[in-house]
């Protein structure tokens, strides 16, 4: 077993009033630290020496500055001397979240030659500027990679294996400022390492000091980015090899993993970029760039090709059996080109950009009585179409409020984006790993106010995912979960199923919602609740079949639904 024997390293450049409570923070892990005084003032001079003085801590001392990349490299250096294996990389102003530390020690220590950086998931101090101006960097990273592996190159809070990042650095001049970050990772990327990432909370306090010069760092970047792309073309058989590997790698695991835990391909960032390109320039010319992406995609996504045909092949069986219509164009490239439309008009419908004008209602009767009564009611939504299309309906019944229940470990970050583009927005999304008995007490208290609760019925639980019924969807039999029959009945209150198809007929946004009573009251008796589960499951089954050949294309399952993870054909 390879022996893991970790450090703290923490550069330090005039923040020395904050390296105290840094150190503080540390304590409860048990590493050493090395504190690099990267040439600071005395102020922090006479800090650090202090705190030198406690058991297990090195400091480092530069005549001169280096910059943050001359203190890390200081830093690795002694680390190596002092035979660590890795250097835990934190800034002494106390930006990261120590939370994250845990995880990221336990993926070192899991991963020992690999790199492990945080990506970080900000608050509202970040600076706008300094957000937006990471973008460029990124698509610049991606572009010397020729990879997207690098979600974030300009993090700090990194675990490096001392010994590969040596050898790199032995063989390379790299760049000693703001610069070293990014190149680093490129350069390690290029040498064979693997680069992993976690996601950590980044703050900048109000009184924070930047040693970011707006002129001279981003000269020394825009110059380091041009070496690492004219670096970067003789490696491109190399890099192209890795790549295909790596897509190998991932079509081979993808289809055994739970729904979950398959990576999204968009980003909280990458959906920053499409809201600004929606905002800039309009539906449009969104439009035409999304035509380019999803070919991109379609070209480069072997997995996602492979499900959507095999699902279309089974809606092209189902259709023949019953007679019924389908659209022309029914291809993967098509329906690819759907989910990048469906996520058009989710961030429109987040933004406020959909209204109760841009929809036509099937089923007004229901939503009449429901107003009259204040009655909470449970309702059944799933992945065909958009159910982001609640939010134009909450802000035309400003009335009625709606939680959407969330089952996968991406919702927290989705949510803080799209609070972000709309923070008055009347859906709220509710994060739950289980239905467990906290869940439905909480949610029984939004049902007495009068509120709705959704919960998407078409995908099986992250964490019991055994908990199935089977039911024949578009003829062959599929597992449903369990949880959300088993909730509605527990809550008692009435059913109703929704459905947001997108009018495809239409030039202008244009939506059908589909809004049906399923069960006045959802009811599974003690004595024969597998039968009635069933009874439950098939309904809700032959219900999203009946809609989804009205709009196959908008079927955004894109994993082989028809089996559970651990279960083949």
């Amino acid at each position: 077993m390879t022996t893991f024997h970790p450090c703290f390293l923490i550069p330090c450049y005039n923040h020395g009033k904050t390296v105290p409570a840094v150190i503080d923070g540390l304590a409860e892990f048990g590493f050493p630290v090395i504190i690099v005084d990267d040439g600071s003032r005395q102020e922090t001079k006479a800090i650090l020496a202090e705190q030198a003085q406690r058991e297990h801590v090195t400091l480092v001392t530069l005549a001169e500055n280096q910059g943050k990349g001359g203190a890390v490299i200081a830093g690795i250096e002694e680390a190596y001397r002092q035979s660590f294996t890795h250097a835990i990389q934190i800034d002494a102003d106390g930006q990261h979240d120590l939370d994250a530390l845990p995880k990221l020690i336990d993926d070192a220590q899991a991963n020992p030659t690999s790199l492990i950086s945080g990506c970080p998931v900000y608050d509202e101090s970040v600076p706008k500027s300094r957000l937006y101006g990471r973008y460029a960097t990124h698509i610049w990273v991606w572009i010397e990679t020729l990879s997207t592996t690098i979600k974030d190159s300009m993090c700090g809070f990194r675990a490096y294996p001392i010994g590969r990042t040596v050898k790199v650095l032995e063989r390379n001049q790299i760049g000693k400022r703001m610069d070293f970050d990014i190149e680093i990772l490129v350069r390690m990327y290029w040498d064979g390492c693997d680069i992993r990432f976690i996601d950590t909370k980044v703050i900048y306090p109000e009184d924070g000091l930047s040693h970011f010069d707006a002129l001279w760092d981003n000269i020394k970047i825009s110059a380091m980015h041009t070496r690492l792309f004219f670096g970067m073309l003789p490696r491109i058989p190399r890099l192209l090899k890795r790549r295909q590997q790596n897509k190998t790698n991932q079509t081979e695991s993808a289809g055994s993993l739970h729904w979950s835990k398959q990576k999204e391909q968009g980003t909280v960032i990458g959906i920053k970029i499409l809201m600004q390109v929606y905002a800039l320039f309009g539906r449009r010319a969104f439009a035409a760039l999304l035509k380019l992406v999803i070919g991109y995609y379609y070209l480069t996504n072997k997995h996602a090709r492979q499900v959507s045909a095999d699902y279309l092949e089974r809606v092209v069986d189902y259709a023949n059996e019953h007679k019924l219509p389908l659209p022309d164009q029914l291809n993967s490239y098509q329906h690819l080109l759907s989910f990048g439309y469906t996520m058009l008009d989710k961030l429109a419908g987040w933004r406020g950009d959909l209204s109760i004008d841009n929809i036509t209602l099937h089923g007004s009767e229901y939503l009449a009585e429901l107003r009259e009564t204040k009655q909470g009611i449970v309702i059944l939504g799933s992945h065909l179409g958009n159910l982001e299309l609640c939010r134009a309906l909450s802000r035309e019944y400003s009335d009625i409020k709606i939680n959407a229940l969330v089952f996968t470990e991406h919702a927290e970050r989705f949510n803080s984006v799209m609070k972000a583009i709309n923070p008055d927005s009347a859906l709220n999304l509710i994060q739950v790993s289980t239905l467990g008995p906290d869940t439905a007490i909480l949610l029984q208290q939004k049902l007495e106010q009068g509120e709705w609760v959704v919960i998407v019925g078409d995908r099986t639980s992250t964490t019991q995912e055994q908990r199935a019924v089977w039911a024949d969807f578009l003829g062959k039999p599929a597992p449903f979960p369990q949880g959300p029959f088993m909730l509605a009945n527990v809550l008692k209150a009435p059913v109703y199923l929704l459905f947001g198809l997108r009018d495809e007929s239409q030039r202008e946004p244009h939506f059908n919602v589909y809004f049906e009573k399923f069960t006045e009251q959802m009811t599974l008796p003690r004595r024969n609740r597998t039968e009635a589960l069933e009874a439950e499951v098939r309904r809700y089954a032959d219900r999203l079949a009946h809609y989804t050949m009205k709009a196959p294309l908008q079927w955004h399952n894109y994993f082989n639904f028809w089996q559970l993870s651990d279960k083949k054909d």
